[in-house]
């Protein structure tokens, strides 16, 4: 394919590399939807440069090397969210270059020049910070740390709870009054903002919607109260031992999703009524029946079993898992599962997106 048969638009899904650091470059690209994040691989991690979005320009800066022989990509990019680009060969874009005004070029080219010398002087900077690694590959880095996971909740928080307007059972913002707190007041890294945010979207607590210019700048919170939990929640766990932190597995997130579903047609029964053991002291008050679960998961052939349930035990959300009768039944809070459920999910949430940056970098 020659390069000027590369112009065209293309559809990306989230996540999907657009191209990576060192690559050779013969094109540039024009964002229509979504957004894409800019990042430099180092060590066994990397560093985020910035999001871009509808609208702006990424990958232009290779057409400008001096010879043109060793263009290669200063930096990989990919998409945030589900986005749209017009990809343009450096051919066609050559032959634009070409029919300006050479005033107009002169122009151009200067601040080219200007922006390589910045860019340069920002990588010497970059070069003096310690990105969080270990021992083995990718030990102990973590693209989003609790900390910073705490910031953007209790900004998010604040900047919902002062300026969101009821619409439609849901609090609304405009991105440029979020862009005021978390980029000019707060400094919160734009890369780890949009992640956060497409995650909220993607567990259905929040929504982008385009405004009347075509860009994604309406956001829609679902339940403040839920982002004032998880934010208390990664308060009272970032002060707990290693040990005693809560650490659910998705077998586990899976199996609770499903007894909460399904709580309403099977009911917790009362252990006095039960007395499944005599002579062993119950920690909970209640049982809750995992036969037909178990039952559905076996049919559906996901290896889910009652031992799956032994990470909340660690936290105590379950109790004894025991039988009669040949009916399964488990120790619950279930109260309190219901209640520890949201922030559950947002936690498996983060930790995927951890092993997914992770993976990329």
């Amino acid at each position: 394919m020659s390069e000027a048969a590369r112009s065209g638009l293309r559809t990306l899904k989230t996540g999907e590399v657009i191209f990576n650091d060192g690559d050779y470059a013969d094109s540039l690209f024009i964002i229509q939807k979504g957004n894409v994040r800019l990042y430099k691989p180092k060590g066994k991690g990397f560093v985020e440069i910035s999001v871009l979005r509808s609208g702006e320009v990424i990958g232009e800066m290779a057409y400008f090397d001096e010879d043109g022989s060793g263009r290669r990509r200063s930096c990989s990019a990919a998409a945030i969210t589900p986005t749209e680009v017009i990809e343009i060969s450096f051919v066609a874009f050559g032959k634009t270059m070409q029919s300006l005004n050479p005033w107009f070029k002169t122009i151009i080219n200067t601040l080219v020049t200007r922006l390589r010398r910045t860019n340069g002087r920002i990588k010497e900077l970059e070069d003096n910070q310690a990105v969080n690694y270990g021992k083995g590959p990718g030990a102990g880095y973590e693209f989003m740390k609790p900390l910073e996971v705490m910031r953007i909740l209790g900004t998010l928080f604040l900047v919902f709870k002062a300026h969101g307007e009821a619409k439609s059972q849901a609090m609304f913002i405009n991105r440029k009054t979020l862009t005021l707190y978390t980029n000019d007041m707060y400094q919160i890294m734009d890369a780890k903002l949009e992640s956060v945010l497409t995650m909220l979207c993607q567990i259905g607590w929040m929504e982008v919607k385009e405004d009347d210019d075509g860009l994604p700048n309406h956001i829609y919170l679902k339940s403040l109260e839920i982002i004032r939990q998880v934010f208390i929640f990664y308060n009272s766990e970032r002060t707990l031992p290693d040990e005693k932190r809560m650490r659910i597995s998705d077998k586990c997130e899976l199996l609770i999703s499903k007894m909460i579903e399904k709580a309403p047609t099977n009911p917790v029964l009362d252990i006095p009524n039960l007395k499944i053991v005599d002579d062993v002291a119950p920690k909970f008050t209640k049982y809750y029946v995992l036969s037909p679960i178990l039952e559905e998961f076996k049919t559906r052939n996901i290896p889910i079993h009652a031992d799956t349930l032994d990470d909340g035990k660690n936290v105590s959300l379950f109790g004894e898992v025991l039988m009669k009768d040949g009916v399964v039944f488990v120790e619950c809070d279930l109260p309190k599962i219901q209640k520890m459920y949201p922030i559950i999910r947002f936690m498996n949430a983060v930790k995927k997106l951890n092993a997914e940056k992770l993976a990329a970098g």
